[in-house]
């Protein structure tokens, strides 16, 4: 049994900004952000299916929303920032977040379709799991509808593992959700460090852009569980 006698509790998330090469996080305002990120996500309504709330027709409305569910410390929001297209491009956040446990979750991921596939999605996803365990967290948690076989997918791409499936977890939009989990922990977050600096080293790409070595096969080899969905192929 693991001695965490000595064990001293996070912080409360407090970082204002997180930088990287290709990405910039920012504490979500609608001042600041809300504009540029609704004309971003009217490009495509289909970002808004797993989620409990949007699409937002108005910027007057999604600013509502921001007023309203994004301002206070759980969830903690951010915006983020593709530094090569000059663009605001989606969200995330911090959420159910417990110090005295060390667990912390990223959730409420809405990449609009002009930051999808990007340099700078992935290491914004870095960058939050990195202030996280650099703060002292030993958990990192990512749940997503079980329906949502891109974000299964993002979640072993990125170092999580898999961890079961919850039935019947919640109604969402008039529609069941069960829930599958994926999480990392503080010992495997040095192979993964390692995984993502590796994959975002511009060397990794060819000079239009094409990787070299995919961010899954890198961090495959610290996985300790796999998603049967995926495993089985259902993506393809």
């Amino acid at each position: 049994m693991q001695d965490l006698s000595e064990w001293v509790a996070p912080r409360w998330p407090d970082a204002d900004r997180l930088d990287g090469r290709y990405a910039r996080l920012e504490r979500l305002t609608t001042t600041r952000h809300g504009a540029a990120l609704h004309r971003a996500n009217m490009a495509d309504d289909a970002i808004w299916d797993y989620l409990p709330y949007g699409p937002f027709r108005s910027q007057a409305a999604y600013a509502d929303w921001i007023e309203a569910a994004c301002t206070g410390r759980d969830p903690t929001f951010y915006a983020i920032f593709d530094n090569e297209t000059g663009r605001w491009g989606g969200v995330a956040s911090y959420l159910r977040i417990t110090p005295a446990a060390g667990t912390i979750e990223v959730g409420h991921i809405n990449l609009s379709k002009q930051l999808q596939k990007t340099r700078a999605a992935t290491e914004a996803m870095m960058l939050m799991m990195q202030w996280a365990f650099e703060a002292g967290y030993r958990r990192y948690e990512w749940k997503c509808n079980a329906a949502n076989l891109a974000s299964r997918r993002a979640a072993e791409r990125y170092g999580f593992s898999f961890e079961g499936v919850f039935r019947q977890a919640a109604v969402v939009k008039g529609r069941n959700r069960d829930t599958a989990w994926f999480a990392c922990i503080d010992a495997e977050w040095p192979a993964i460090r390692t995984a993502f600096q590796t994959w975002l080293d511009p060397a990794n790409f060819d000079a239009a852009g094409r990787q070299r070595q995919r961010l899954s096969d890198l961090t495959a080899p610290i996985l300790v569980a796999r998603d049967p969905v995926l495993a089985a192929g259902q993506l393809r």
